[in-house]
């Protein structure tokens, strides 16, 4: 099933049991996908693909969970749940992600197959990584790792 079925089933579902709040969260999901698409398609892409709706997913986590950290720096317990919330359910769209040991591998992995030894490389092993994982790696967390062993 992909993910726009999978959208639209859990749509439905969350409409018949009243659950408005999940409404709204899938709705958003599936507005920011037709927004990608529609780029992607001015630039002459042929339509949406996995990757391209995983990043657009992890894209919303990342404004939600800065907005978040923005609402308990300003005293706005009740609008961080609420982002909070809206998180928790776009993770659900979201293949898992890699525990620390497989990242950190795959990162050990990268480093020695680009052959990169010094901070100046760090791009090939980005793109490596990419290549290889694709929007299913959390670039940030990879990031992090790919600094600390080629510092």
């Amino acid at each position: 099933m992909s993910l726009r079925e999978r959208l639209m089933a859990d749509l439905k579902v969350a409409m018949k049991a009243g659950e408005s709040g999940r409404v709204g969260v899938i709705r958003m999901i599936t507005a920011k996908m037709k927004d990608v698409e529609i780029a992607a398609r001015a630039k002459g892409g042929e339509g949406l693909d996995e990757n391209e709706a995983i990043s657009a997913l992890r894209g919303m986590v990342k404004s939600r969970t800065e907005s978040a950290t923005m609402y308990r720096d300003a005293a706005r317990p009740e609008l961080a749940e609420k982002e909070e919330g809206e998180i928790a359910i776009i993770r659900e769209y979201l293949p898992p992600e890699m525990d620390d040991a497989a990242l950190e591998a795959a990162v050990k992995d990268a480093v020695a197959e680009t052959g990169a030894t010094s901070m100046k490389e760090m791009g090939k092993v980005m793109a490596a990584l990419k290549n290889k994982f694709g929007a299913a790696l959390d670039m940030g967390r990879a990031n992090g790792l790919v600094k600390a062993l080629l510092s």
